[in-house]
């Protein structure tokens, strides 16, 4: 008797296995698989329960033959976050994890596959699927600093700033209306660990912004966030930060520099641009409700 087809989809628990057969397949496109990379390169620097207590669930989706064609990462009690993927995969994922995820509160994706897999958990669970993030990736081209810059300068930031950039990192998710994907602590942690925090400071040595950088991966880095307080707001110093953490990303050796807007604030999607940044793809974030 012929054997029985092996399902598209290969879920596992286990990140090194995950990667030895999803590596190739991320590393050949890393600008649309930007969160998958630095999302599995956080959890094997900092561990599997950096972004929950829950245990992360990974998998692939081959064609016929066999080659990986998508993949997945999910970090509870965070949203899925696909590659992006064909309509056919993007069904047989939700019917999949329908089974073994039922509780998933939603998907962060490319709109395309976004779209594609809420109508498919719509139809498989029972759920309403409701947008609540629209974002743009994107590249940055030639690096075009703003004339005038503000005065004050930019430094790497240390453990003396802790305390402040995990009041900070609060703030920022608070102002996007989006909870941290880690601890604030935990995410000052796995970032200083590596530079990986820029702040601007003014001249009488105040900090005045930051912006943070992740780790290089497939020769690229994604700025985030990008933060100035409130009371500090238009004075450029959230400008003059990214600027000096895209300048630092391609003087250590980054191929590409990227970052994810928030599509509802023109503001800094215009300063981006000014600056040299160049749209990619636009990406949706939905929430799942029952």
């Amino acid at each position: 008797m012929p054997s029985e087809p092996h399902p598209a989809w290969q879920l596992t628990t286990d990140l090194d296995g995950f990667l030895a057969r999803a590596e190739a397949f991320l590393h050949s496109a890393p600008a649309p698989h930007t969160a998958l990379l630095s999302v599995t390169d956080t959890l094997r620097a900092r561990g599997l329960q950096a972004y929950g207590k829950g245990a992360p669930l990974f998998g692939t989706y081959a064609g016929a033959d066999g080659d990986v064609r998508g993949a997945f990462v999910r970090t509870p009690p965070h949203r899925l976050c696909p590659s992006p993927l064909d309509p056919e995969a993007a069904e047989a994922l939700a019917r999949q994890l329908a089974d073994v995820s039922p509780d998933l509160p939603g998907v962060a994706a490319d709109a395309a596959t976004g779209e594609a897999f809420a109508r498919a958990w719509e139809k498989q669970t029972g759920a309403t699927a409701s947008a609540v993030i629209h974002q743009r990736l994107y590249r940055l081209g030639t690096l075009t600093p703003p004339e005038p810059a503000p005065p004050g300068r930019a430094r790497v930031a240390t453990g003396a700033d802790r305390e402040l950039l995990s009041r900070w990192h609060e703030e920022f998710g608070e102002a996007v209306g989006e909870r941290p994907a880690m601890d604030p602590g935990a995410w000052v942690d796995s970032r200083l660990a590596y530079g990986g925090i820029t702040l601007w400071e003014a001249p009488d040595g105040t900090p005045a912004a930051m912006a943070g950088v992740t780790r290089r991966t497939a020769g690229q880095v994604r700025v985030a966030p990008v933060y100035t307080p409130a009371a500090l707001r238009g004075r450029g110093y959230g400008g003059a930060a990214t600027v000096a953490v895209s300048r630092a990303a391609l003087d250590a050796g980054a191929s590409d520099v990227l970052l994810f807007t928030d599509l509802d604030n023109p503001t800094s999607n215009g300063l981006y641009q000014r600056i040299g940044y160049r749209p990619v793809r636009d990406y949706i974030q939905y929430e799942f409700t029952s």
